[in-house]
């Protein structure tokens, strides 16, 4: 049985913690001991770099080569991330520059194996830019 939390809270179906219909997570991570604050909750700044790598991936992909992060468009916490939680990144791109690739990330837990809930507990918006082997901007190749 699933429980709900919230309208944000999505079934898992036993399905590895797929929670979105249709889609695969590009980053699927479980916080250790190591990743939390003194009040038992996962470190922002841990939460961060996984949206970054995860934005990172479809950016990447699109720019057939290397990218750097240019900016932090929006970044919202809804809910504590817990030692234990199954994490899901998904990433879609949402703009494409001249040389720059803009990135939405949406980012579910999905928590108590014995009565699993999955719940949105971050949203981001990031924009890479496009770089040559020398660090320089690039254009965004075409789309293949």
């Amino acid at each position: 049985m699933i429980r709900r939390m919230s309208e944000e809270t999505h079934e898992s179906g036993g399905h590895g913690g797929v929670t979105m219909p249709g889609r695969e997570p590009v980053l699927r991570v479980m916080p250790l001991p190591a990743d939390v604050n003194a009040a038992g909750d996962v470190f922002g700044g841990w939460v961060m770099a996984q949206v970054d790598i995860a934005g990172a991936i479809p950016a990447m992909r699109r720019a057939r080569g290397r990218i750097a992060t240019v900016a932090v468009n929006s970044f919202l916490f809804k809910q504590p991330i817990s030692v234990g939680d199954v994490v899901s990144f998904y990433a879609t791109i949402v703009k494409v520059g001249r040389t720059s690739i803009t990135v939405d990330v949406q980012v579910f837990a999905e928590r108590d194996p014995a009565h699993p809930i999955v719940v949105k507990v971050t949203e981001a918006t990031l924009t890479y830019v496009c770089l040559n082997a020398d660090g320089s901007k690039r254009e965004v190749p075409p789309a293949a």
